[in-house]
């Protein structure tokens, strides 16, 4: 079975001291996959960049101008994280192309992947937070606008509110967001998704997915999406220095699995995108984020 996989080669470009660290899974992960036989040579596409009027549909002008004519405020660029480039913005093009064409082929397979991606922090306007262009977002109005999907659910598990998504789809009934989030984590002025579930510090693997599994079903038979946006991030693990949650590498396959159990189920298409990890060893993360692959390979060969 195929496991199309969106990988971007312009992740090699050099970053500066002390931004290297996260981005290293983008490299290894792909080689991890490779290696174990999860995903063979021909799973993987490079996509281009995305088309501009694409991004537009759901990010502001003014805002993406700024980001391509590299003028955006020294103040706004520091809540971004990274020092604004063009390799940087090229990035982010890539990404949300990636993902866009992975909604075409999940269609086809199932499921898709994008090695990166899970950019929930990135508004309509501005960025923050390592995310400048919302590549869920931008791909789930390209299915509205193209009548490929009329309802679409965003689930979204990573450890940290999707804020950007949340303010992009706020007055859209054909989009569905849910966050299951760190309560005292970033960001800390939340926004207001369809559905926020905010964990306490220390939640473990039993209380999460107990939680998950009496949530997800009834919001997929009540809502009844005909695509989903899964954003898989790994930060949920208690080794991680970001998150605040206690839960295992094991917890967080199961909880992958049952994403994927229910997508199977109701026959509904989905696009991951990876999200955040910031345990101190790399080697965690990348067995983290190896293990949605794993479990997706178990669900839709």
């Amino acid at each position: 079975m195929k496991l199309p996989i969106a990988f971007h080669p312009i992740y090699k470009h050099p970053l500066p001291e002390g931004h290297r660290f996260p981005m290293i899974k983008y490299e290894l992960l792909p080689q991890q996959l490779l290696y174990e036989g999860t995903a063979e040579q021909d799973d993987f596409f490079e996509p281009d960049v995305a088309n501009l009027e694409t991004v537009l549909s759901v990010h502001k002008r003014s805002y993406v101008n700024e980001l391509l004519e590299l003028t955006l405020a020294p103040r706004a660029a520091r809540k971004i994280g990274f020092p604004l480039s063009a390799e940087l913005v090229e990035r982010e093009l890539r990404i949300a192309k990636g993902t866009i064409i992975g909604t075409q082929k999940a269609f086809d397979t199932g499921i898709a992947f994008n090695i990166a991606g899970g950019t929930h922090h990135a508004y309509s306007d501005r960025g923050e937070a390592f995310c400048l262009l919302n590549d869920q977002a931008i791909a789930a109005q390209f299915l509205l606008n193209q009548n490929l999907a009329k309802k679409i659910l965003i689930v979204d598990l990573d450890v940290h509110q999707g804020n950007g998504t949340a303010e992009i789809f706020h007055d859209n009934p054909s989009v569905f967001t849910f966050s299951m989030h760190g309560k005292s984590n970033y960001p800390f002025k939340k926004e207001v998704s369809d559905l926020d579930i905010a964990l306490p510090d220390g939640t473990n693997n039993e209380t999460y997915l107990k939680i998950l599994s009496e949530t997800l079903p009834q919001l997929i038979q009540k809502e009844k999406p005909d695509f989903i946006f899964y954003l898989a991030g790994v930060d949920i693990l208690a080794t991680d220095k970001l998150g605040k949650l206690s839960c295992t590498i094991e917890g967080c396959k199961k909880r992958d699995e049952m994403v994927f159990e229910q997508c199977l189920k109701h026959q509904i298409p989905v696009q991951v995108s990876m999200g955040g990890g910031y345990s101190p060893e790399i080697k965690t993360i990348v067995e983290a984020h190896a293990n949605t692959f794993r479990a997706a390979k178990d669900f839709f060969s």
